[in-house]
């Protein structure tokens, strides 16, 4: 009954049963289910958990004493303070670039530069690379939108938009750093940033590639309308797209929501590999870099860029009598759905973790006779389906392997290990996982819609690195 197996799977009938079976709301479903696994999991193996981690022997009982609804309140605020400023100032973001027509003047531009039938590739590469320096729940936010804006504009493929911004982000968040798993991962395994920011960034383009494809069939056996939301009527965007270009913003203003978080993540993140903390510099030096850090702080720059569209979306509604706040209420409605949610299916997964399973996950595979590659994948994508973090995964499957990873007679770059635990960490996304509920809430799609396509279009990839990633080792294996 306490066996960490045991409790998950009762978790996940409670959560997927609960949602899809008896139709309550996700935010109930994901509640109950972390309250039951909680109420499952006794103390002496939450003070382990608590050590495993390094936490001091102190601190470890204290968690373990803690009441059920106070370990789950933590869980629960923990994700809120990492995504809920994001998210309420991405709908803010995303609310007045559709309402001030930006998104609309920059789907314009994108489809005079590629031309209809290339936008999606457009926005799966764009995601990509937007990945890297981003995090991925960043890109969604500042993506979508602008797959409405494209949908209405086309009249056509919204899942696949979707889709592709979805394969774009995903990967690079697992395979290239400065991602935060990739860079634990590197450390760990003791791989040059360079190396696996170069072979992370081929085997990427490899695996959106068969993501892009698995879009094209997944958009033509499910094809799914742009859908009426709160904080996106379908009858505003159609006015908003008839609108002839000259009475839109300009590009370069239209650009700026968006840019200004971008430029400021991506400095911050160029400056801090640059600069090494400790090492002296001029004092001109030192002052840019405190500005670019402050900046560069995510929710920071977030909320710069909501101000930017807040100022873009004031200039295009001068004339509107009740000013901004209709629109930024609408947009916090929408945001505050999905930050509970989201919220809630951390709470989950942080409940999960605590029942030990990633090290019950550990203990099974380490006498597995498999080869290195697919071994590290499998135990990735075991730990990521089973509590539902990417990094997490990536990081424990790291400290499996790093022992592993630098025996001097490995036949292969360690490399090749670290690429595996990036696409193992892929697979399955689900009713656990914080991402799967801000790309479901986001786009409209329904939980059975998204479990029937984006959970198969990470598997996909994921799977297709694995393949590359082994062949990659057999023909250049580096060492």
């Amino acid at each position: 009954m306490t066996d960490p197996i045991f409790i998950l799977s009762v978790g996940v009938l409670i959560v997927v049963g609960g949602i899809i079976g008896l139709k309550l709301h996700p935010f109930l479903a994901l509640l109950l289910g972390a309250f039951v696994v909680a109420l499952m999991t006794p103390a002496t193996v939450i003070e382990q958990f608590a050590l495993a981690k390094g936490t001091a022997p102190a601190a470890a009982l204290a968690l373990s004493k803690k009441g059920i609804g106070e370990r789950i309140a933590t869980e629960f605020g923990n994700t809120c303070a990492k995504i809920g400023i994001l998210i309420a100032m991405a709908a803010i973001i995303g609310k007045c670039m559709l309402e001030s027509g930006a998104a609309e003047r920059i789907i314009r531009s994108v489809l005079r530069l590629t031309g209809i039938d290339k936008a999606p590739a457009a926005f799966l590469v764009s995601s990509f690379f937007l990945g890297i320096p981003v995090f991925f729940d960043t890109v969604l936010f500042l993506m979508i939108p602008l797959a409405k804006a494209m949908t209405l504009r086309i009249g056509k493929n919204y899942l696949l938009l979707v889709l592709c911004i979805m394969a774009g982000a995903a990967m690079a968040n697992s395979l290239v750093p400065p991602a935060p798993g990739p860079l634990f991962l590197i450390g760990e395994m003791h791989i040059p940033i360079g190396l696996m920011m170069i072979a992370g960034t081929i085997v990427g383009l490899f695996t959106i590639t068969a993501g892009y494809f698995f879009a094209l069939w997944a958009n033509k056996k499910w094809p799914i309308e742009l859908r009426d939301s709160l904080d996106a009527k379908l009858e505003d965007l159609k006015s908003i797209a008839a609108k002839e270009t000259k009475h839109l913003p300009g590009l370069g203003v239209s650009l700026l929501p968006v840019l200004i978080p971008i430029v400021f993540i991506c400095a911050d993140t160029f400056l801090s590999n640059l600069f090494k903390p400790g090492e002296t510099q001029s004092p001109f030096l030192s002052n840019l870099i405190a500005v670019v850090k402050f900046f560069g702080d995510k929710n920071i720059a977030i909320v710069t860029g909501g101000i930017a569209a807040l100022l873009l979306l004031a200039s295009q509604k001068k004339d509107n009598k009740e000013g901004l706040t209709p629109f930024v209420q609408a947009a916090l409605m929408s945001g505050g759905g999905i930050i509970l949610i989201t919220a809630a299916g951390g709470a989950f997964g942080g409940m999960l973790q605590q029942t030990g399973i990633s090290a019950r996950i550990a203990d099974m595979t380490k006498e597995y006779q498999m080869a290195l590659i697919p071994m590290a994948f499998f135990i990735a994508a075991v730990v990521r389906t089973a509590q539902g973090s990417a990094t997490v995964a990536l990081i424990t499957a790291s400290g499996i392997l790093s022992g592993m990873a630098n025996n001097a007679n490995l036949e292969f770059h360690p490399v090749y290990l670290g690429l595996a635990i990036g696409c193992g960490s892929k697979l399955v996304p689900w009713m656990n996982d914080a991402g799967f509920w801000i790309i479901c809430k986001l786009s409209n799609l329904t939980e059975k819609e998204a479990l029937k396509t984006i959970s198969p279009l990470l598997v996909v990839m994921g799977l297709t690195g694995l393949v590359v990633i082994m062949i990659g080792a057999k023909l250049f294996p580096l060492v």
